[in-house]
């Protein structure tokens, strides 16, 4: 869609350069000029195709030129684009007035000295904004002059953008009510339509999953304590959600929230910072150690023979030796050893009765 506004943009303005200064190229060429080559249809016309193939050739160059000064301005706080913006304009006012002596020599050297003025501008505004902060900042109270001094962006919070399994996974929502996620939560537009498009499925189990996701989105949008955003762009040339993410991500230097495995490991590959909701769940888990005591049920047969298994309250699987006899009763174990996965935490046990001795056997 922007491809064709720009070309359509870029037709107009040649049509008119064409009508307005073809027919003197004409003349220089020919003499005379052809009444069916020199007319305002046919300059027009000549124009808008010339500066078409133009367009169609620049728009990928345009388009990143753009992105990167999108990126550039994103970057930058409120206070320093409003700083850089007015000493460009006294920069270019200062020029102005200097240059006024020098308008009935050459229209070039005032135009000149314009540009070098102006540059000048923005490089203090560039340069000596901290130093402006400073002045306009608050001074510190009495004996607080040796903290150190920080920047105003270094706390700087970054865009937290949420993917499609995080929002039906729904511990988000517990995370970010807590206030242990700063910032902004950002929800792209195709994520959205994601989620609409797995809450209308013909499958059952896919409906229910959607709809959980558009509940969490709805119960997040509610809190007051929790900022969040959506973000309307799309990436058109790209198909995959998970690609468009890791874009975005890098477009606003963002952070990509999610527990997808594979998208965890795509986002480290490509430098984008990621949360992982199961790697903070796993951190969370209470520290076991090898000859700690807990009690456990066991529910169901191991993989190996007499192993029975059981779960903690926070799902992690403990493996107990000869747990097959004691099927659906709790007991205390005793921990052997803790295994972790990329699928989470294993702890191997053995029934506590299993360590003790009959007295006198020493």
């Amino acid at each position: 869609m922007q491809k064709k506004i720009y070309i359509v943009i870029m037709a107009i303005i040649g049509f008119s350069l064409g009508v307005n200064y073809l027919p003197v190229f004409w003349e220089t060429l020919y003499s005379p000029v052809q009444e069916w080559l020199d007319n305002e249809m046919t300059n027009g016309i000549i124009g808008a195709i010339i500066f078409i193939i133009i367009a169609s050739l620049t728009y990928s160059y345009l388009s990143k030129l753009i992105k990167k000064i999108e990126k550039f301005i994103t970057e930058q706080s409120l206070f320093d684009l409003l700083f850089v913006s007015v000493s460009t304009i006294i920069g270019l006012l200062l020029g102005a007035l200097i240059s006024i002596p020098f308008y009935s020599l050459n229209i070039l050297v005032p135009a000149l000295i314009m540009l070098v003025m102006g540059f000048l501008g923005y490089r203090v505004g560039t340069m000596k904004g901290d130093d402006f902060k400073k002045l306009f900042a608050a001074k510190p109270k009495k004996g607080t002059e040796d903290i150190i001094d920080k920047k105003l962006d270094e706390n700087y919070n970054k865009y937290k953008i949420l993917d499609t399994s995080v929002i039906i996974d729904g511990r988000i929502y517990d995370v970010a009510k807590t206030g242990f996620i700063e910032g902004t939560l950002l929800i792209p537009n195709f994520v959205l339509y994601e989620l609409q498009y797995i809450a209308d499925s013909g499958d059952s189990l896919k409906r229910v999953r959607g709809r959980r996701g558009l509940d969490i989105l709805n119960a997040l949008q509610k809190e007051p304590d929790i900022s969040v955003e959506m973000y309307e762009g799309d990436f058109e040339d790209i198909q995959e959600v998970d690609s468009k993410l890791i874009k975005l991500a890098k477009l606003l230097d963002g952070v990509v929230v999610t527990n997808d495995y594979n998208l965890n490991k795509v986002s480290e590959f490509q430098n984008v910072p990621v949360f992982n909701i199961n790697a903070l769940a796993n951190a969370i888990k209470p520290v076991v150690i090898p000859g700690e005591t807990m009690e456990v049920m066991v529910m169901k047969d191991g993989t190996e023979r007499q192993q029975g298994v059981a779960y903690l309250d926070d799902g992690t699987m403990v493996v107990v030796e000869d747990g097959k006899h004691f099927m659906n009763e709790k007991i205390k174990v005793v921990v052997t050893s803790a295994l972790q996965t990329a699928a989470g935490r294993m702890i191997f046990a053995k029934p506590s009765h299993s360590q003790t001795t009959i007295k006198g056997d020493s």
